[in-house]
């Protein structure tokens, strides 16, 4: 069943700024600008004062359903300029500690001695992406960044490079492991 006319609304706080033209949206704040191309969306946006209106005509069940993504994307964009997004990971280790790197700019960590491999795992965050070892915590990685995509699939991509291979993984628990998602109060 099609319906007519849905939509949905967001309002803009004060401090920031989105510009949309032909569903490529912008979105200014303090902490930076982001920008995501939605025109693979056949999806109406519209900038009414401080309220983004996102409207879907005739739309089929899964049409109708990218209403309220796109309203949750800009959402993090707003929050990402405004705030800021935090992953931690923590290293699980058995028998061998996992000896973690990070390069003087924090954009790219090295995995050395994963369950006593030779092997040095390179990982590169995103663009945006900062990664620093916790200062509290030991076996503690954070990343932070303002674009929600790129930290967590950095954060993806570190947990990603310490998958156990050739043994029981109920057995062998050991890698990095995302512990806490959170977003960034100093704006």
């Amino acid at each position: 069943m099609k319906d007519i006319f849905k939509n949905d609304e967001l309002t803009i706080p004060e401090g920031v700024t989105v510009n949309i033209k032909s569903r490529l949206v912008t979105v200014e704040g303090p902490r930076g600008t982001l920008s995501k191309n939605l025109r693979h969306l056949n999806i109406e946006l519209r900038l009414e004062g401080s309220k983004i209106r996102f409207i879907v005509h005739h739309g089929v069940r899964k049409h109708v359903a990218c209403i309220r993504t796109v309203r949750s994307l800009v959402n993090n964009m707003i929050t990402g300029v405004t705030k800021g997004f935090e992953y931690k990971l923590r290293y699980v280790y058995a028998h061998f500690p996992i000896n973690v790197i990070i390069n003087k700019e924090g954009n790219a960590v090295e995995i050395r001695n994963f369950l006593g491999q030779k092997v040095v795992f390179h990982v590169k965050m995103r663009e945006g992406v900062k990664c620093e070892a916790s200062k509290g915590q030991k076996d503690e990685l954070t990343i932070t960044g303002n674009d929600l995509e790129a930290v967590s699939q950095s954060a993806a991509d570190i947990q990603q490079s310490c998958l156990v291979k050739n043994k029981d993984i109920r057995k062998f628990l050991d890698g990095i492991y995302v512990s806490e998602r959170n977003v960034l109060e100093s704006a």
